[in-house]
């Protein structure tokens, strides 16, 4: 069997001007970065700021071990609506190579359904994530010297809130201590490095509308604070201008293909268990101004990207969706339902039945909480039985979701036209509805962030530290109670204890601290033992990528 990047190789690429021409886009919108991949200034479409197309959101199950699918899905149904004569596009975010090189892999795809060049994608692209970090590092530069330089602003070296970042899986890196070799090397502190995924500064370029709103908002962002508890910005620095135009190329749409030539943009790429997990406003945007249906996704289940999708990036926007599309394995819900992954591939009823109130939870969210209409797409593996199969679409149907297979791993687009049928007969029928959000922006950060506990995860209730209720206190006297929360929790249990499959009930969310992203509009609440500068595992997927005397690179996936 081919593995996804021998697949993907062997694929035909068309120019990307044909791409970029088959939407539309003249040749002064059109950036190239080589042959197969180009930057859209979206300052030359041709019908800039008339956004016509329907969006429809890809969402999933709670993750697990055997794979749901969500990217492989978004393509697969981007070719199949193609192929049903529908002028279809697709938003997807960017790899980090933190991933890449630790235990997910890439985020191309798989099977016959990826986005090529696959290699490049997954591989430093057009290097947007090295401007996101330089842009990073340099607020970071200029907050210390600022501090070398006399310290004018008066902040209080215990509470620098602005870290340095690297696209990498670094645990060495969470703690540190820098400034150290006497005064000539700066002001000894205890620091840190995030993955550049969950700098702010990529949640800000994902979510600004153009280079003003860009500079704007990172003219917001809090680096520290004062002994008198002011907050001190980057714009106060003076950084804003100078990190804005590193920024310049980065807020343009990556424009790529997907092995079946349907064009997609691939634009930054925020984790959606430490940040808000979509793609960026100006793609999806553009794309809704290019095509009729856009395919998107959000990183990680429904409780997760979705929620945030929706409460964060469309209530900043102003956009909503159509319609939903839920990814689930047969595999994945049996493990939800407590059968061992080496017992997977053998049909168990039982192990599906105790699993799928998982799905069950995601629908009623989408459906019931959102009011967006969705379709399960069942993400066919070879060793599923058709009773398993059977019984999810009986249970969909109880809760008045659609459901239909998908084969686009194994098929490509046409293995999706039966999914890409049922999405544009819902997306049709629903038309864009009214947005109805989890929580209202008046209401408190307590009440918010209970409502999404409550409401998505089925929590009985919030648990707040007493460092986090007193910094809750804090910044809602300081004008940013009326910011939509931001979760950061496990991405593996809809509860925030990761061991906790299935649907649980009778928890509690302990919410340890809360932080305020002043820049990119929201105030993040931390969970669990979340992170923001993730680990390598015992067997890095580094140890297995390669590259041979012709230049071809193996090991991706």
């Amino acid at each position: 069997m081919k593995t996804d990047i021998e697949i993907a190789q062997a694929a035909e690429m068309r120019p990307v001007s044909e791409i970029a021409s088959a939407l539309g886009l003249t040749e002064a919108a059109l950036e190239p970065y080589g042959h197969y991949k180009a930057k859209v200034d979206v300052t030359k479409l041709p019908q800039a700021g008339k956004e016509s197309g329907k969006l429809i959101l890809v969402t999933a199950i709670t993750p697990t071990p055997a794979g749901e699918g969500k990217t492989t899905t978004t393509v697969g149904l981007g070719d199949a609506m193609r192929r049903l004569g529908r002028k279809a596009m697709i938003c997807l975010r960017e790899p980090s190579l933190g991933p890449v090189f630790g235990v997910k892999g890439g985020a191309a795809g798989g099977g016959y359904a990826q986005v090529i060049p696959m290699e490049d994608i997954n591989l430093h692209f057009t290097g947007d994530f090295h401007a996101i970090g330089a842009a990073n590092n340099l607020l970071a530069a200029m907050l210390d010297n600022h501090i070398y330089q006399g310290n004018a602003l008066g902040l209080d070296t215990r509470r620098i809130a602005w870290r340095r970042c690297v696209d990498m899986n670094d645990r060495q890196l969470r703690f540190i201590t820098d400034g150290l070799g006497g005064r000539a090397n700066g002001v000894p502190r205890e620091d840190g490095f995030d993955i550049t995924v969950a700098s702010e500064v990529m949640a800000i370029l994902c979510l600004s509308g153009d280079i003003a709103d860009l500079k704007e908002r990172l003219s917001r962002i809090i680096v520290g604070w004062t002994r008198d508890e002011v907050p001190v910005t980057a714009g106060q620095l003076g950084a804003h201008g100078a990190m804005a135009a590193l920024l310049k190329d980065a807020m343009k749409p990556n424009l790529v293909q997907t092995m079946e030539h349907t064009p997609a943009f691939i634009h930054g790429g925020p984790f959606a268990n430490i940040a808000h997990g979509c793609n960026s406003v100006a793609a999806t945007k553009t794309a809704l101004q290019l095509a009729d249906y856009v395919i998107t996704e959000a990183g990680f289940g429904a409780d997760l990207g979705a929620e945030k999708f929706l409460d964060i990036k469309c209530r900043q926007a102003g956009l909503w969706p159509s319609a939903a599309v839920i990814v689930a394995t047969v595999r994945a819900l049996k493990m939800h339902g407590g059968l061992a992954k080496a017992d997977l591939g053998r049909k168990d009823l039982d192990a599906l039945a105790k699993g799928l109130p998982n799905l069950l939870k995601h629908i009623e969210n989408v459906t019931k909480v959102f009011g967006v209409p969705a379709v399960v797409a069942i993400n066919r593996f070879p060793a599923d039985d058709e009773e398993e199969l059977e019984l999810i679409r009986n249970r969909c149907r109880e809760l008045g979701a659609e459901a239909a297979l998908s084969e686009v791993w194994a098929r490509g687009g046409s293995g999706g036209e039966e999914l890409a049928g049922k999405v544009l007969a819902t997306a049709d029928r629903a038309g864009g509805g009214a947005p109805r959000f989890v929580y209202a922006e008046s209401d408190s950060l307590r009440k918010k962030i209970e409502s999404v506990a409550v409401k998505i995860y089925g929590a009985d209730g919030v648990v707040f530290a007493p460092g986090a209720a007193k910094e809750m206190d804090r910044l809602e006297r300081l004008g940013f109670g009326g910011l939509p929360v931001c979760m950061a929790k496990t991405q593996y249990s809809l509860s925030d204890d990761p061991a906790k499959l299935g649907r649980p009930e009778g928890f509690s969310i302990t919410v340890r601290s809360v932080r305020v992203s002043a820049g990119a509009g929201f105030v993040a609440a931390l969970t669990g033992d979340i992170m923001t500068m993730p680990g390598l595992p015992k067997s890095p997927a580094a140890e297995r990528i390669d590259i041979g005397p012709d230049g071809k690179i193996s090991g991706l996936f």
